[in-house]
């Protein structure tokens, strides 16, 4: 679930982004960003070894924008930093992007811990629900049909058995209310107005935060400057097209928010860009799409888009995640009317270019 691949499968040069901190805080420790806006880290397993979180000084304390993966790193990692950048106040209230678990793992615990309220869209919040109600369920038939469709082999298959119903383990237990956030409101956050900014694709509602007058775009995994978030189709709707509402939200986003901003992402560092960034990310997406349309001038499976999609070997480590963004290119062809499918009599789908 979580972002995914470095660059999917770059040809076109990078942007030429600025990043105006040398370097990024230590565990516990806090840069100032601006004005009442301090960047944190919290950490993570895995290649991308930490989340960024921001504390927004306010009447009271600090709003924080994301919280971590939940488990005792992070609340360690959580104590130290109030105990040595963020004075020991207490949290006013706690903003989440969006429901994966390095974002609104530790959303329970901070609430609970300082009686406040979570600010979420109600996608998101009731999408991390759902999920976090598969933890220690059995993989469902539908689940195992949808890979099986996509070209996976028995030991694929039972791999994902054996993983089902992970998704609760990096959620601290989640509140049982929050504030709903819409597009477009307007919030005032440290007396100065941020404005939320709704994009989807990557997750259903994603909300990124916005303050004209300090120049800071919060912008979660909607933009990130160095990796490209994971856009996927999963089996609870095994027909949807994240890929479009990826490239049509991010095209709202460029014409909504202006080009010098500082972008304050989840992952790698603050970065000035914004609107080269969103140029080369739908780009990249385009080129995909384009070589895909190559491919499938004979039938090809989910699985056998692999190498036009992404540089790296696909292992049983991101092979969910790989399988999902290469239904998500095909499901935007079928959308386009660039593709059609068929399933054989093994229950496999098979796509090929429309005449």
């Amino acid at each position: 679930m979580r972002d995914g691949f470095e660059e999917a499968y770059e040809q076109a040069p990078r942007p030429k982004l600025s990043y105006p901190f040398e370097h990024g805080p230590e565990t516990g420790q806090a840069i100032d960003i601006a004005p009442g806006v301090k960047w944190l880290r919290m950490p993570l397993g895995g290649s991308l070894a930490f989340i960024n979180v921001w504390a927004i000084e306010e009447e009271g304390g600090w709003a924080i924008v994301d919280t971590g993966m939940g488990g005792p790193d992070t609340q360690q990692a959580w104590r130290k930093a109030f105990a040595e950048s963020l004075g020991n106040r207490p949290v006013t209230r706690v903003f989440v992007t969006h429901m994966h678990p390095d974002h609104i793992g530790m959303a329970g615990w901070l609430t609970r811990k300082f009686q406040c309220r979570l600010w979420i869209t109600r996608l998101e919040f009731l999408m991390c629900r759902s999920l976090a109600a598969d933890t220690g369920r059995e993989a469902p038939a539908d689940a195992l049909n949808f890979y099986r469709a996509a070209g996976w082999d028995e030991e694929a298959l039972e791999n994902y058995r054996a993983k089902f119903g992970g998704f609760g383990r990096g959620l601290h237990a989640l509140p049982d209310s929050f504030r709903r956030l819409n597009d477009g409101d307007q919030i005032e956050i440290g007396g100065r107005t941020w404005q939320v900014v709704v994009g989807s694709g990557h997750s259903p509602e994603h909300a990124c935060l916005w303050c004209p007058e300090l120049k800071l775009f919060i912008s979660g995994d909607q933009v990130l400057p160095k990796i490209s978030s994971n856009v996927s189709v999963f089996p609870t709707e095994p027909d949807g097209d994240p890929l479009t509402e990826w490239l049509t939200t991010l095209e709202a986003i460029k014409g909504r928010v202006p080009d010098d901003v500082l972008v304050l992402p989840a992952h790698n560092a603050p970065f000035h860009g914004l609107h080269a960034r969103i140029d080369h990310l739908i780009g990249g997406h385009e080129r995909g799409l384009t070589r895909l349309r190559a491919l499938l001038v004979e039938p090809k499976r989910a699985v056998d888009a692999f190498p036009v999609l992404f540089r790296r070997k696909i292992d049983e480590w991101v092979l969910g995640m790989a399988t999902g963004e290469s239904l998500a290119h095909l499901n935007c062809l079928l959308a386009r009317g660039e593709a059609v499918k068929e399933t054989d009599s093994a229950g496999v789908v098979w796509y090929r270019a429309a005449a």
